[in-house]
């Protein structure tokens, strides 16, 4: 069992049942009371962030988690993604719940899948930061209009819908972040 004194950033813990990482952490010492740790954490299976606050030297239980790099190799409708392991070319099937934005999702594609290292449960798929699609549909686009912020419906050849500004169209390479789902820049 670890203790207050050795949180850090990163660092992967069990608090009331549930994974959560640390996101930041502040040691407070006040003039007058006892001292203790603020945290904010982000729960691994849901996302929320949340703030909690223990005080020193309370016990802590640290999980440890892996970071390994897999490729996608095909979805399995209604079923879930199948992924391979770059190193040992081991096959694992992830359920849709455990990746943010499975739209965004290309067939050899390199992801970062986190798993609980003792039990060997997958517990989420990171995609890249950003990826370059095609547009595969959107309407023409109005030549000359990038003053105004006004955007647009595009398809992207994933099958994800984002939005794109209206000078973008059908068949131009775009960079879109998958954590937002939102255009960034055009690919030249």
């Amino acid at each position: 069992m670890a203790t207050t004194s050795d949180i850090r950033n990163g660092l992967c813990i069990n608090l009331n049942g549930k994974l959560s990482t640390i996101i930041e952490f502040q040691h407070v010492k006040p003039g007058k009371g006892p001292a203790f740790v603020r945290t904010k954490m982000r729960e691994i299976e849901s996302g929320k962030v949340l703030d909690h606050t223990f005080s020193a030297g309370h016990k802590i239980e640290i999980v440890r988690i892996e970071k390994r790099q897999y490729q996608f190799l095909y979805q399995e409708e209604n079923i879930g993604y199948h992924f391979m392991n770059t190193d040992n070319y081991e096959q694992v099937m992830i359920p849709p719940v455990l990746i943010e934005n499975p739209l965004f999702l290309r067939e050899g594609m390199i992801c970062d899948i986190t798993f609980h290292a003792e039990e060997e449960n997958p517990l989420i798929v990171d995609l890249p930061m950003y990826i370059e699609a095609e547009i595969t549909y959107t309407e023409p686009g109005i030549k000359g209009d990038t003053a105004t912020n006004t955007m647009k419906p595009a398809t992207i050849d994933t099958g994800a819908e984002i939005r794109v500004p209206l000078f973008i169209d059908t068949g131009e390479k775009i960079k879109v972040s998958t954590a937002k789902g939102e255009y960034v820049e055009r690919v030249k």
